[in-house]
C-alpha cells in the first residue's frame, strides 16, 4: 500500500480492493475521485472491464458523503444509477462514431 492509498482507505466504503479498482482507472487520491465523481468513476470502471455492481457506485458515493453506502436513500441511488445509465450512454455513442 502506498500512501496515496492510504488516503483513498480512509474513505468509508473503500478497501483495498475498490481503491485497487478507482487506482486501475487512474485514480489514486480523493481530490480525483471528487473530480471524476461518482457515476463516471463507475462507467470508466465498467468500461475497463471490471464487473462490479451498482453497490460500488453507491459506496464512491457514500466514500465523497461520509455516509454508509446503505444510507442512502432510494432516491439518491436512482438518481446515481440514471446518471450513470447517461454517461454511459453517451461514452457509446462517441465509442462508436
Amino acid at each position: 500500500m502506498s500512501d496515496r492509498d492510504s488516503e483513498l482507505l480512509q474513505l468509508k466504503n473503500l478497501g483495498i480492493a475498490t481503491v485497487n479498482i478507482l487506482n486501475a482507472i487512474g485514480v489514486y487520491r480523493l481530490s480525483q475521485l471528487q473530480q471524476l465523481g461518482p457515476a463516471q468513476a463507475y462507467v470508466n470502471i465498467q468500461q475497463r472491464g471490471i464487473h462490479v455492481s451498482k453497490v460500488m457506485l453507491y459506496a464512491l458515493q457514500g466514500a465523497l458523503n461520509n455516509t454508509h453506502w446503505s444510507d442512502l436513500s432510494p432516491e439518491a441511488k436512482q438518481a446515481l444509477v440514471e446518471a450513470a445509465d447517461k454517461l454511459a450512454q453517451k461514452e457509446n455513442e462517441i465509442n462508436s462514431q
